[in-house]
C-alpha cells in the first residue's frame, strides 16, 4: 500500500476491551499506513483504558486475565464520524456497556448507513446488534453473542473450531476472536484498499 493513500480509521474502545483485539489491529493498521484514532466515551486524549486478555485454554468459555493500558489518542466528545473512512469495534467486555451509549450507537449507524468499512470482532458485534444494523446481514462473532445477532435480524456465521476465520458481507468484516486476526485484518485491509 502507498502510505500516501492511508485512510482515517476510528476505533471505539472501553475499559476491559480485549487486549489483542485492540492493540494488534491498531498496530497492523498503522503498519499499513492508516491513521487510527482511538476513542472512548468520557475519556480524552492522554487517557487510557484497561484491557483484558481472553484466552482459550480448554474450559467451557474463555479465561480472562489482566492486560495492559491502551492509550486514547482522540477525544470522543469532539468526534465527527464523517471525517473517518472506516470503523473498528474490538471485543472483550467493553461492548456490553458501550452499546448502551446513544452516541456510540449514532456513530455506528453513520458508518453502516454510509457503507463505510466496518470491522467487528468477538463481542464487538454486540454494538452492531444494538445499533440495529445487522438486519439481513451475515455476521460472525464469539459464539455466546450469536443470539444477539439473530435477534437483531442478522444471520449468525459459525466460526471454524479454531476460531481463526473471518466473514465478509459487503462493507462488514467480522470474526469470532483474536485467533482470526490474520484473516480478519487481511479482509479489512482489502476493503480499505478498494
Amino acid at each position: 500500500m502507498d502510505p500516501g493513500n492511508g485512510k482515517k480509521v476510528l476505533m471505539i474502545v472501553g475499559d476491559f476491551v480485549e487486549d489483542y483485539e485492540a492493540m494488534v489491529p491498531f498496530q497492523i493498521l498503522q503498519c499499513a499506513g492508516h491513521d487510527v484514532a482511538t476513542v472512548c466515551p468520557d475519556k480524552v486524549i492522554g487517557d487510557s483504558v484497561a484491557t483484558a486478555i481472553h484466552d482459550f485454554e480448554g474450559d467451557q468459555t474463555y479465561s480472562e486475565k489482566p492486560g495492559h493500558r491502551f492509550a486514547i489518542n482522540s477525544d470522543f466528545s469532539q468526534l465527527d464520524p464523517s471525517q473517518y473512512d472506516a470503523l473498528v469495534l474490538p471485543g472483550g467486555r467493553a461492548p456490553e456497556y458501550l452499546r448502551l451509549n446513544p452516541r456510540v450507537i449514532e456513530i455506528v449507524q453513520h458508518f453502516a448507513e454510509s457503507g463505510k468499512p466496518i470491522a467487528a470482532i468477538c463481542h464487538g458485534p454486540q454494538i452492531l446488534a444494538a445499533a440495529g444494523v445487522l438486519k439481513n446481514r451475515a455476521c460472525s462473532c464469539y459464539p455466546a453473542v450469536s443470539p444477539e445477532i439473530t435477534a437483531g435480524g442478522g444471520e449468525y456465521v459459525e466460526p471454524a473450531a479454531t476460531m481463526d476465520s473471518a466473514h465478509v458481507d459487503s462493507n462488514l468484516v467480522t470474526a469470532p476472536a483474536w485467533p482470526a486476526h490474520p484473516a480478519w485484518m487481511r479482509a479489512f485491509l482489502d476493503l480499505l484498499d478498494e
